[in-house]
């Protein structure tokens, strides 16, 4: 995904689910992909990039706002 770069990366579907939602509430794009694995017994991780020009700030949020305890 040329332009695009992994801000965060889970083996816990709901916390990506969470990153993504979060990011588009204060209108950054991100783009969800899945790369478990099934027939690897899920073997594999979530992944949540967003555009290159979005990083910091994504990362920012990531790290400030957002508590999976």
């Amino acid at each position: 995904m040329k332009g695009w770069q992994k801000v965060f990366e889970t083996d816990q579907s709901y916390h990506a689910e969470i990153v993504k939602d979060v990011l588009e509430e204060v209108n950054i794009t991100p783009v969800l992909i899945n790369k478990r694995d099934s027939s690897l017994n899920n073997f594999g991780q979530y992944e949540v990039h967003v555009a290159s020009e979005d990083v910091l700030r994504a990362l920012q949020i990531i790290k400030n706002d957002i508590d999976f305890k």
